[in-house]
C-alpha cells in the first residue's frame, strides 16, 4: 500500500487539491484528503504534478516503429504498450487493418495471449475492416476488402471475449450479421463507409455503436437533403464517435462542432501508425502492402493518400486544449469516454475506489512525467 500526494488530481469529475491517491493490490483503495493519511502509509510526492487516469486510445494500428499488421504477435503488442506509456496511454485497443482470414485468426490468438498475462493493458482486438465500402477504403488494400461470410461471422462470435470492436460499413450487410455480432458482445462500429442517411440509421438501429474516425472515410453532409453518415451519427442519440485531433485529419471547427453535439460520447484516438513515438529519423513503413512516407508528422502515401497518423494521445489532449476544449474535458475525452464505449469504465477511467490503478502524471505545461499500469510505476 502507498499513497500518491502532492498532486492535483483530476477524479474524472473535479480538480482535488490536498489529497492523496492510496493505491494497494493495483487499485485505488481510498481518495482522501492529505491530512488523512496515516504515517505508516509510504508517499510519492508528485511535486504538485496533475494526476489522471491513464489515457485510453481506442484505436491504435502500430507506434515506436511497429505496426500490428507487420508482425502479429506478442511482442509488437509488449512494444506498442512499451511506447505508449511515453504518451500517457495505459490501455489500448490494438488495430488490425483489412487483412485475411489467416491474419484475423492470428491476431485473435496473439491478443488472447498477451490478455492472459498482462491485465488492463490491451483490452482487446479492433478489427478495422475487412467488410468495408470500396468506395471508402482510404488506404485499406482494395483486394482484400469483402464480405462478412457465415464461417466469419461465426468465429468472431466464438471470440467475442478478445474481439472489443468491428468496424464495417452497414450498407454492405444485412442488418442481421450486426445484430449477431451486437448480440455476442462485440461493438460494431461503423467506418469506410459510403452508406446514406438512412442506410446509416438502419445500421444504428441493427446495433452499430460506434463511428470509426468521425468525418474520415465516411459520407459527410453534403446537403441539406442528405445528410450522410456524419448527419446521422450527430442524429442518434446514443452512438459513441472515435475522432483524430492531429490538425490534419479534421479540421479544429469540425472537432468543436462534433464536441458540442456529441460531448460525452467523443472520444479522442490516434489511429497511429509505426510512426508515432518513433526515432525523429523514423521516415517510412510498411502500410498493408503499400509504402507510407512521414513527412513534417504527416503518413501518406505516393498519391498524398493519408496512411493513419503520428499522433499521441498527449499530443491530442494538448490539441483539444489549443482549440477551445477545456482540459478537464480533455482528459474526459481521453481516459472516462474511451472506457465508457467498451464498457471499461467499472475498472478504468477516472480516479475512485475500487477502480484500477492505471494512471498518468501530468507537468502543468501537459508533458507525461510518470504512468502507473496496476498501481506499478513504469519508469
Amino acid at each position: 500500500m502507498f499513497a500518491l500526494t502532492e498532486c492535483r488530481i483530476f477524479n474524472g469529475e473535479q480538480w482535488l487539491d490536498d489529497h492523496g491517491v492510496i493505491i494497494a493490490n493495483g487499485r485505488i483503495s481510498a481518495l482522501v484528503p492529505r491530512a488523512a493519511i496515516t504515517p505508516e502509509i509510504t508517499c510519492h510526492d508528485l511535486g504538485g504534478a496533475l494526476l489522471s487516469a491513464g489515457f485510453i486510445d481506442l484505436q491504435l494500428n502500430g507506434c515506436g516503429g511497429v505496426m500490428f499488421n507487420g508482425d502479429i504477435s506478442t511482442t509488437t503488442l509488449a512494444t506498442m504498450h512499451r511506447t505508449n506509456l511515453a504518451s500517457g496511454t495505459t490501455s489500448f485497443l490494438p488495430t488490425l487493418i483489412t487483412s485475411p482470414d489467416a491474419d484475423m485468426r492470428k491476431a485473435v490468438a496473439a491478443i488472447q495471449d498477451y490478455m492472459a498475462t498482462h491485465s488492463h493493458q490491451v483490452l482487446g482486438l479492433h478489427l478495422e475492416g475487412p467488410y468495408t465500402n470500396l468506395k471508402r477504403k482510404g488506404i485499406h488494400p482494395a483486394k482484400l476488402i469483402r464480405s462478412l461470410d457465415d464461417t466469419m461471422l461465426a468465429f468472431l462470435c466464438q471470440h467475442a471475449d478478445v474481439i472489443t470492436k468491428v468496424t464495417l460499413a452497414p450498407e454492405c450487410h444485412h442488418p442481421s450479421h450486426i445484430q449477431t455480432l451486437t448480440a455476442a458482445g462485440i461493438i460494431v462500429a461503423m467506418g469506410h463507409t459510403a452508406a446514406t442517411y438512412d442506410e446509416a440509421m438502419q445500421g444504428i438501429a441493427a446495433g452499430v455503436g460506434f463511428a470509426t474516425h468521425l468525418y474520415n472515410a465516411m459520407t459527410p453532409t453534403s446537403n441539406g437533403r442528405e445528410p450522410g453518415v456524419v448527419g446521422a451519427v450527430f442524429d442518434s442519440p446514443k452512438l459513441y464517435a472515435g475522432i483524430i485531433v492531429d490538425g490534419v485529419h479534421v479540421h479544429d471547427a469540425n472537432v468543436r462542432l462534433a464536441h458540442k453535439i456529441l460531448g460525452s460520447r467523443l472520444c479522442l484516438v490516434t489511429d497511429a501508425t509505426a510512426a508515432a513515438g518513433a526515432p525523429s529519423d523514423f521516415d517510412q513503413f510498411d502500410f498493408c502492402g503499400t509504402t507510407v512516407w512521414v513527412r513534417d508528422g504527416l503518413c501518406v502515401d505516393e498519391h498524398g493518400t493519408l496512411g493513419g497518423s503520428s499522433l499521441t494521445m498527449i499530443a491530442g489532449v494538448r490539441n483539444l486544449v489549443a482549440l477551445g476544449i477545456e482540459l478537464k474535458e480533455a482528459l474526459r475525452m481521453a481516459s472516462l469516454y474511451p472506457a465508457r464505449a467498451i464498457g471499461q469504465d467499472q475498472d478504468l477511467g477516472s480516479i475512485a475506489v475500487g477502480k484500477v490503478a492505471n494512471l498518468v502524471v501530468l507537468s502543468e505545461e501537459l508533458t507525461v512525467q510518470a504512468t502507473l499500469v496496476n498501481g506499478q510505476f513504469t519508469n
